[in-house]
């Protein structure tokens, strides 16, 4: 289905589906990392692609991406869950010498292109219609509030929305943190049920709130 302007799938037995496809991709490696990322961290498709190996905390186990990186211009945290952090842990001995996590083919100093995600998606037999890049956040957006019901304003402060506090005041990167590090591993615990055709939606409770 479609979400605004990017097509997105949020029926979870088809985003199961897709996670397969994503599973058996065929291409590059590094491709085949970055679409396998797209879905557990929905961020925007220029922000993945830019990640740079030395924004990713291993310890922390989060990116923190700096302000110019981002649409609202504000620094952001994205959590990792187990699962992007094994991604990573893997990707890193193929390209963790240089700057980009995921760089191009043609050049080390520059990251895979913007179409790159996309094609790859085109390649596997979805249609522009069907989804793009940008879908995985409307994918996620969905299936949180409506399948796992998690509170919106923790799922719209990870998208990196402008979420004000009831007095008005934006919320900082580190709001919610805990919170949003234990949604986003329960976001790729359902998703690796949804790959497993078990479909079985994992327990959220936050910490506080």
């Amino acid at each position: 289905m479609k979400s605004g302007h990017y097509a997105a799938i949020t029926d979870p037995k088809a985003i199961g589906e897709l996670l397969r496809a994503i599973q058996g991709y065929s291409g590059g490696v590094i491709t085949q990392s970055a679409l396998s990322l797209a879905p557990l961290l929905f961020v925007r498709p220029g922000e993945l692609r830019h990640m740079e190996w030395a924004e990713i905390d291993f310890d922390q186990a989060q990116w923190n991406l700096p302000a110019e990186k981002m649409k609202m211009r504000e620094p952001h945290i994205v959590p990792l869950s187990s699962q992007a952090m094994a991604i990573l842990r893997g990707l890193y001995p193929l390209t963790g010498h240089g700057r980009y996590a995921f760089p191009s083919e043609r050049s080390a100093q520059r990251p895979i292109s913007d179409n790159t995600i996309n094609a790859a998606l085109r390649r596997m037999g979805y249609a522009k219609d069907t989804m793009t890049a940008h879908g995985f956040r409307a994918m996620a957006r969905t299936v949180l509030d409506e399948v796992l019901q998690i509170r919106p304003d923790y799922i719209e402060h990870q998208l990196a929305h402008a979420v004000r506090d009831p007095n008005g005041r934006a919320y900082n990167r580190t709001s919610f943190l805990p919170e949003r590090r234990q949604m986003m591993q329960a976001w790729a615990d359902y998703l690796d049920s949804l790959k497993a055709d078990t479909g079985q939606a994992g327990a959220f409770k936050p910490t506080t709130g």
